[in-house]
C-alpha cells in the first residue's frame, strides 16, 4: 500500500505546488481532480481543475507524469464526482461527455483508474435509478474497457442537505446495488471504497470488505463521527441529515485498525487516499494541510 491524498482541497494551488508538499511529507500517490476547467464550485471540493484533459495531447500527458514522478509522486487515479443521472437531459449529457474525456486522459496518462459517481435522480426510487444506469452507463464502461482504465464508483449516498432528498445523487451506495453493478458491468468497474459512507448507513465495515475487497480498485481514507444530539433530534429515518459528520481519520468512529487488518486479508494492496472534508480543519490552507498531516501519522503505521 503507499499513502495518498486527494487534490481537491487545494483549488487554488498549482499541481505541481501540491506534488512537492505532498512528497516533502510522505505521500506518495495523488488522486488528481480533472472537473471542467470552468465547472465551477457547485458543493464542497467540486469543480476543481488540476489536470485539464480537454484537449490532452499524448505529449502533455506524458510530461505531466513524468514531472509528477520527478518529484517521487504517482497518480493513482483521476477524480470526477458529478451526477451522470442528473435529471436535466442537457446537464447529463454534458457529464457523460467529459466522463468520457476524463477516461481518455487517464489512459494517456497511463493512470489505471477514474473515480467517479454512478450518479441519481434524487426523486426516483432506487429500481428507476438503477434502470436509468443500464441506460446511460454501458456506453461509458465500454469507453473504459477499450481505453485500458478501470472505474472506481465512490460509495458516497450524496444525501447531505433536503435538496438530495430522498434517494440522493448516487444509487451505488450499498451492497445489493454493487453486486447488480458488477453483475451487470463487468470487471471493469469496481469501488472507491470510502468506509465513512457504511458507519452511519450502519453497514458492517468488515463484512463489506471481506465480500467486496477485492473489487476495491481505490480507497478513500475517511472517517465519520455520529453526532448523537444530532441523531437524537433528527431520528434515523433523517437519513444522516443533522447527525453525520464527516472527520479525519482517527477522529471519528471507525477502528482503523480493524479495518486495516480486514484491508490485509482482503489483499488489497494500492492506494490508501486521504479524503479531506473535515470542516474544523478546512478554514484556511494551512489548516488543511494539518488536518492532511493527522491522517497521515493515523495512516502511516498501516501503511506498509
Amino acid at each position: 500500500m503507499k499513502l495518498g491524498l486527494l487534490t481537491a482541497p487545494f483549488p487554488r494551488t498549482p499541481l505541481m505546488e501540491v506534488a512537492d508538499w505532498a512528497t516533502a511529507n510522505e505521500f506518495e500517490m495523488l488522486e488528481v481532480c480533472a472537473w471542467p476547467q470552468d465547472a465551477g464550485n457547485t458543493r464542497r471540493y467540486s469543480g476543481i481543475c488540476h489536470v485539464d484533459v480537454d484537449d490532452l495531447s499524448d505529449a502533455r500527458a506524458k510530461e505531466l507524469v513524468d514531472e509528477l514522478a520527478g518529484k517521487g509522486i504517482t497518480v493513482s487515479g483521476l477524480g470526477y464526482y458529478p451526477n451522470p443521472l442528473h435529471p436535466d437531459p442537457e446537464h447529463r449529457a454534458a457529464v457523460k461527455g467529459h466522463l468520457m474525456k476524463v477516461i481518455s486522459g487517464a489512459s494517456k496518462m497511463g493512470v489505471p483508474v477514474v473515480n467517479t459517481f454512478i450518479g441519481a435522480d434524487g426523486s426516483k426510487t432506487q429500481l428507476e435509478n438503477w434502470t436509468d444506469a443500464k441506460k446511460v452507463w454501458p456506453e461509458i464502461v465500454e469507453h473504459a474497457r477499450d481505453s485500458g482504465v478501470r472505474i472506481a464508483i465512490e460509495n458516497c449516498p450524496m444525501i447531505f442537505s433536503y435538496d438530495e432528498w430522498p434517494s440522493g445523487h448516487n444509487v451505488a451506495n450499498s451492497p445489493s446495488i454493487w453486486r447488480t453493478m458488477f453483475e451487470e458491468f463487468g470487471e471493469t468497474v469496481g469501488l472507491n471504497f470510502d468506509p465513512s459512507h457504511l458507519v452511519w448507513q450502519m453497514i458492517d465495515l468488515e463484512q463489506a470488505v471481506a465480500e467486496f475487497g477485492h473489487r476495491f480498485y481505490h480507497f478513500h481514507a475517511k472517517d465519520l463521527m455520529v453526532d448523537r444530539k444530532g441523531l437524537f433530534e433528527n431520528g434515523i429515518l433523517s437519513l444522516g441529515i443533522g447527525w453525520q459528520v464527516p472527520r479525519l481519520p482517527g477522529l471519528g468512529d471507525i477502528n482503523w485498525q480493524r479495518l486495516f487488518s480486514a484491508l490485509y486479508r482482503s489483499g488489497y494492496d494500492y492506494v490508501i487516499c486521504v479524503e479531506h472534508e473535515d470542516r474544523q480543519w478546512e478554514a484556511t490552507d494551512d489548516l488543511i494541510k494539518r488536518g492532511f498531516l493527522l491522517a497521515r501519522d493515523l495512516l502511516k503505521p498501516y501503511v506498509k
